[in-house]
């Protein structure tokens, strides 16, 4: 009788590796993937039982193209995320890869790799092993196993920490080896679940830059999905933010901070003031100072939204009082009350300080803001 204790590589599977998964064709000893696939979400729901998570979802993903999904906990960006990788069943509508419908199509038949929150490796494996271990299960044979896992560690960064255990490395190191292994078998489609949201937060702004850089290096499909909004912007060609199972806007990260389409995008993308204000034949009329208004908003009172960047202090303008100020290392960012139910925050220069309890005057600067409904 043979006896295999959990987490074997011959039986257990973190990445949802099958040896029943086909190899992708490239040179023998290249670490680089054989380019990215178009990927498509058509009318996607997905209910469970009295809640639905997806209602009707459309998204495109272009060939090499990273979309991060942003937004709240469950606004249903990893159940989207699961379903395309085949580990959540859609109650209804169509996900392509390549125009292929995926529905009905097993993990591990789907041609992707996947890197979660928590980094699964093989605690009885070394890094080489672990890196390895989708590799075997395809039955690639063991000189082109370790020359492709070595070339993928290399790529990683930890080409001479092959032979250490999990334990062995810091918590940075083994979401890379993580990633290592989700791109060793050079999928077409790389699925990122919060994988950065265990570390700390200098750790976290390293590792995003690196996913980045391999990303376009290996032109591999990326879906990232994230709450963190400065991870979704530094690193996607398109954000899509998600509320309540929906897609409230797509774009990029320029758009998205400085036209959002919907008022929760503007309150959740960035830091805005949120001012009263009055629309005027698509002119919005704030404190001393008019502005063009994002699309073409009725006119009447309104809510506008101003990013603190784009307020100063002044010598003439809407007064108020400083409540507070907090250093930013380059900038200070100020709180100034101008009026019982309001708070101005703006960002300006330290040596621009002015202290709590100061007097001051604000004026506006943006060239075009966002504006929303009163409640």
């Amino acid at each position: 009788m043979t006896t295999t204790a959990p987490g074997d590589p011959t039986t257990d599977s973190p990445d949802g590796a099958s040896p029943d998964g086909d190899d992708r064709s490239a040179p023998a000893g290249s670490a680089r993937p054989v380019g990215g696939a178009a990927v498509a979400f058509r009318s996607v729901v997905k209910r469970y039982a009295g809640h639905t998570a997806l209602q009707g979802v459309d998204l495109d993903l272009a060939p090499g193209e990273l979309v991060a999904l942003l937004g709240p906990s469950g606004c249903g960006k990893t159940t989207a995320l699961r379903s395309l990788a085949g580990l959540e069943t859609v109650t209804s509508g169509r996900v392509t890869i390549d125009g292929r419908d995926v529905v009905d199509v097993p993990t591990h038949r789907r041609d992707v790799g996947m890197v979660f929150q928590a980094y699964s490796l093989f605690p009885h494996l070394t890094v080489q092993q672990n890196v390895e271990f989708g590799l075997r299960m395809r039955r690639v044979g063991r000189a082109e196993r370790s020359t492709r896992a070595g070339d993928m560690l290399d790529l990683v960064g930890l080409g001479d920490l092959g032979g250490r255990f999990a334990h062995q490395l810091s918590g940075g190191q083994q979401q890379r080896v993580a990633l290592a292994r989700a791109l060793v078998t050079r999928p077409r489609v790389l699925l990122l679940d919060e994988p950065l949201s265990a570390l700390d937060a200098k750790v976290r702004v390293q590792l995003r830059d690196e996913i980045r850089r391999l990303q376009q290096e290996l032109a591999i499909t990326t879906l990232f999905v994230t709450h963190d909004q400065e991870e979704a912007l530094a690193v996607a060609d398109r954000v899509a933010v998600m509320r309540a199972g929906t897609i409230e806007q797509i774009g990029s990260p320029e758009e998205l901070y400085a036209a959002p389409a919907t008022r929760f995008v503007a309150e959740f993308v960035g830091t805005s003031n949120r001012l009263r204000a009055e629309v005027v034949d698509g002119r919005v009329r704030l404190p001393g100072h008019e502005v063009a208004a994002v699309g073409s908003p009725p006119d009447g009172a309104a809510w506008a939204y101003v990013r603190p960047e784009d307020v100063a202090f002044a010598d003439r303008g809407l007064a108020g009082v400083v409540e507070g100020v907090s250093f930013l290392g380059a900038v200070c960012r100020s709180s100034v009350r101008t009026g019982p139910e309001t708070l101005v925050v703006l960002d300006h220069r330290a040596d621009d300080r002015r202290p709590v309890g100061a007097r001051v005057a604000l004026a506006f600067t943006p060239a075009s803001v966002a504006v929303a409904p009163l409640d």
